[in-house]
């Protein structure tokens, strides 16, 4: 089931380079999402993942989110078991991952125009646009309602995460006028 994340701000953001977790498992892309509590996008969340319960597990559904929910295996987290991270402490938070690389928007006049990892859009902190397809798992590994991300939208600045953050910017440097030159910078200047 595709669901929409609106105005959302943006933790652990991988969505340029696949890489493992803590350096196990397969590389894959992904992003972490967060939510104040009180967001409606928090309880329709909720309902879309029951409602995907209900699509897998049938009767039984209720019971089986009950117990997934209580065991802290839907993609909505409490952002205090993540406490130590700047940004989740009182917070909700969408875990996603992919194996494919996700769409990145957030360039041209209507931020709908594809962007790079250089281009310093996207970045740790930054708000954006989500949208994520929400599936149940039913395997060796357990009963699960997880997230596969399926792209990104810039949507505004926010302060960066430590570790993250947008490009320098040319406003960040003075202007050297005649001083910029190479023997100036090599100290061999007159």
């Amino acid at each position: 089931m595709k669901f929409k994340l609106k105005n959302v701000r943006a933790a652990f953001m991988q969505v340029f380079t696949a890489k493992a977790v803590n350096g196990e498992g397969d590389p894959a892309f992904g992003c972490s999402f967060l939510l104040d509590p009180k967001d409606p996008q928090v309880k329709a969340l909720e309902a879309a993942c029951l409602q995907v319960a209900k699509e897998k597990w049938g009767t039984k559904a209720d019971q089986v989110f009950k117990q997934m929910k209580a065991g802290d295996k839907l993609c909505l987290h409490d952002g205090d078991t993540k406490a130590q991270y700047e940004g989740f402490e009182g917070m909700m938070f969408v875990s996603s991952r992919t194996k494919t690389r996700p769409l990145t928007l957030g360039g041209g006049p209507n931020k709908k125009d594809p962007v790079v990892e250089s281009d310093g859009v996207l970045y740790s902190g930054c708000y954006v646009n989500a949208v994520i397809e929400l599936w149940a798992q039913d395997n060796q590994f357990g009963k699960r309602i997880n997230a596969q991300l399926g792209g990104v939208q810039f949507y505004r600045d926010g302060d960066a995460f430590s570790g993250g953050g947008s490009a320098a910017d040319e406003d960040d440097f003075e202007d050297l006028g005649d001083q910029g030159d190479d023997a100036d910078l090599l100290g061999t200047g007159a």
